[in-house]
């Protein structure tokens, strides 16, 4: 799968929030900040995985499939890859 420029920022904006999260730890920031900041990454990993996964099954569905059977094959594959990913 080709991963697009928009999936690869998405990560590097989690990259940036979890070095702004040991940056706050280092400056011996409150734990109420940094739970906030690094639930705010849970988030956005959790944004980042969907997203990737839903681009991946369209693209599957696109080019793998040509019966019903494959596709709903693709689509579980899918869904067991979001609910592994919680």
């Amino acid at each position: 799968m080709k991963y697009s420029d928009d999936m690869k920022n998405r990560l590097k904006r989690v990259e940036g929030q979890m070095r702004g999260i040991l940056r706050m730890m280092e400056q011996e920031k409150d734990c109420k900040d940094i739970i906030t900041q690094m639930t705010a990454v849970r988030t956005a990993v959790d944004r980042a995985t969907a997203y990737i996964v839903a681009k991946n099954l369209e693209q599957c569905l696109r080019e793998n499939t040509e019966t019903d059977a494959e596709r709903e094959e693709v689509i579980e594959e899918a869904i067991k890859m979001l609910v592994k990913s919680r």
